[in-house]
């Protein structure tokens, strides 16, 4: 019987799977967490995601052979390597003001918005391997001149298990030097970079989803892809679909053609199968329930309880989050309105809730305003950790929400697997395993959403008043 091996490399831990290659069933897992303090770390040695990988995979069986291995990764991420393909220095995972305010000047550089969207796809933000790259060549120019490679962390993890230096046009999106359109690299963008240095040689060979990269020992290594473009596997996301990861903070749906925002509110990646993932970033709904609960005293199963005993609407309690941060940018707080002494813990957690589910709502409102369709189903990762989150954004969306179980970023890097060992597409293989199933939330119809939402902007309006 093959098997695959699929790997979620994160920021804070590696999962693995082992599945069936024809059937995609699950016959094993693993995991290796980071400590604390690796976890939060704005820089990681990648060597650490190697050794955590190499853990995960004893961890899930290691003397079960497979066939296949393909990796998905943490995007953004900036791994370089010198002229002996040596790691240059730390990872770069988070960006500081100062990526913020390269990102800033290189959009300039080039003409504005309108010319980034128009080459990359997206308006590059700190996030961006340009902005880094840029940030670098200031910062440490004795680093910088040692580049012989920019990858991400999916190529370096994907160069360690086949030593062949590639990419695929999911994870090459996120670059903000890549067109998804053309899907071709675009090097002359980082020659606002640096307009010295030959940029092409540095980069990765982009592959298409169902090729291997390369072979270890009689196994298939497959191209793999950024975490993102895994998770729309792993639920095999259909065109019209939204996605929205709580896990990862964003929200994006799959289409057959380019997006280009050029209010730089989306961002117009390339998915793993030659199709398009706008993707808009969201806030860190998660951390936010966290710190409410933890302002009630309270543990996440007695903040859900509390949120679903109050009424619709928390009769007028109202949280208005902050933007979602930008990569770089201090972060701002949100605000709670129409609070008074006579509110009690339930009303506040329904509020915190509410104004998570209608930021998420907002997000899906953005792509609609870049032209994405988002007609299809409404599919929720994460949602496992808020019940309330989960019914209450299915009440004020007015539509059902699906809630897959599992690592969907490892299910999908296990049909990458897959597809590169039977060079099938990897859509057709995550149909065939029927990654769709989800159980489904249905909305409560006795909750007035459109009352709900109309008081939402009202509160939304007077903040910005």
């Amino acid at each position: 019987m093959p098997f695959v091996l699929g790997v979620d490399s994160s920021a804070h831990a590696t999962t693995v799977e082992l599945r069936d290659v024809d059937s995609g069933e699950l016959f094993g897992e693993g995991a290796s967490r980071y400590t604390d303090a690796e976890s939060r770390a704005a820089e990681q040695d990648p060597l650490m995601w190697w050794n955590a990988l190499v853990d995960a995979r004893r961890d899930a069986g290691g003397a079960l052979g497979v066939n296949a291995v393909a990796v998905a990764a943490q995007t953004p991420g900036l791994v370089l390597l010198d002229g002996d393909a040596q790691v240059i220095r730390p990872a770069v995972l988070r960006a500081d003001p100062d990526v913020a305010r390269i990102a800033d000047s290189l959009v300039g550089a080039l003409g504005g918005r309108e010319a980034w969207t128009e080459a990359s796809g997206s308006v590059p933000d700190a996030s961006f391997s340009v902005a880094r790259l840029a940030w670098l060549r200031r910062a440490e120019p004795d680093e910088f001149a040692r580049i012989a490679k920019v990858m991400s962390p999916h190529d370096w993890l994907t160069f360690r298990l086949s030593r062949k230096i590639v990419t695929d046009r999911g994870d090459a999106s996120t670059t903000g030097f890549f067109s998804p359109r053309e899907g071709e690299w675009r090097p002359e963008l980082l020659g606002l970079v640096d307009p010295d240095k030959s940029w092409g040689p540095c980069l990765p060979r982009v592959l298409d989803a169902s090729a291997a990269a390369g072979d270890r020992e009689g196994v298939t290594i497959a191209a793999g892809t950024g975490s993102t473009m895994a998770a729309a596997l792993g639920v095999a996301l259909r065109p019209r679909d939204v996605l929205v990861s709580f896990e990862h903070g964003t929200v994006f749906s799959l289409r057959e053609r380019a997006t280009e925002d050029v209010t730089g509110r989306v961002a117009g990646l390339a998915d793993a199968t030659g199709r398009f993932l706008p993707t808009v970033r969201s806030s860190d709904a998660l951390s936010l329930l966290e710190a409410f609960a933890g302002v009630l005293g309270v543990d996440a199963s007695r903040f859900d309880r509390l949120a679903l005993e109050a009424p619709p609407g928390a009769r007028g309690v109202t949280l208005m989050p902050a933007e979602p941060q930008q990569p770089g940018r201090p972060a701002r707080p949100g605000v709670l309105t129409g609070f008074d002494v006579g509110a009690s813990p339930s009303l506040i957690a329904r509020a915190a809730v509410e104004g998570v589910a209608h930021r998420v709502l907002d997000d899906i409102d953005a792509l609609r305003q870049a032209d994405v369709p988002v007609g299809g189903r409404l599919v929720i990762l994460g949602g496992a950790r808020s019940h309330a989150l989960s019914q209450v954004l299915a009440d004020l969306s007015r539509r059902p929400v699906a809630l897959p179980k599992g690592d969907r970023v490892v299910a999908g890097a296990c049909v990458l697997g897959a597809a590169a060992l039977h060079g099938a597409p990897p859509g057709d293989i995550a149909t065939a395993w029927r990654l769709d199933r989800a159980r489904e939330l249905e909305p409560n119809p006795s909750a007035d959403a459109e009352e709900l939402r109309a008081a939402y902007k009202r509160a939304a309006a007077d903040r910005k008043a």
